[in-house]
C-alpha cells in the first residue's frame, strides 16, 4: 500500500515546487520575448512539443504539490472523520477534474502539431 507520510511527502512538495519556479521564470522570459501576444502566437508557442510536455509536467508537479499541501492542512485542521472524507473527495474531485482538463487541452496540441 502506498502512503505519503514523513519524508517522501515534504521531498515532493520541495523538488514540485523548485520545478514550478523554474517553469514560472520560463514561461515569464517566453512572454517578455515575445515579439506579438496574440491567441495564435501563445498556440504555436505551447503546441511545440519541448513546450507542451513543459506545461504537462507543470500540472502534474502542481497538482501534486497542491495535493500534498491541502491535504496535510486537512489532517490538522479537520478533526470529525466525516467532515474529514467529504473534504478530501471535494479536492480529489477539484484537482482530478482540472488535471483531466489540462491533459485534455495539452492531447490536443499534440494533434494539431
Amino acid at each position: 500500500m502506498y502512503v505519503l507520510h514523513g519524508l517522501r511527502p515534504w521531498l515532493i512538495q520541495r523538488i514540485s515546487a523548485v520545478y514550478i519556479l523554474i517553469y514560472v521564470v520560463y514561461l515569464a522570459f517566453s512572454i517578455a520575448s515575445a515579439s506579438n501576444i496574440d491567441f495564435q502566437s501563445w498556440r504555436v508557442w505551447l503546441f511545440h512539443p519541448f513546450n507542451t510536455i513543459a506545461a504537462g509536467l507543470f500540472v502534474l508537479a502542481l497538482l501534486m504539490h497542491a495535493w500534498i499541501g491541502i491535504r496535510d492542512i486537512i489532517l490538522d485542521y479537520v478533526h470529525n472523520t466525516l467532515a474529514r472524507m467529504t473534504a478530501f473527495t471535494l479536492v480529489i474531485i477539484v484537482l482530478a477534474g482540472s488535471g483531466l482538463w489540462c491533459a485534455k487541452i495539452l492531447l490536443l496540441s499534440v494533434r494539431a502539431y
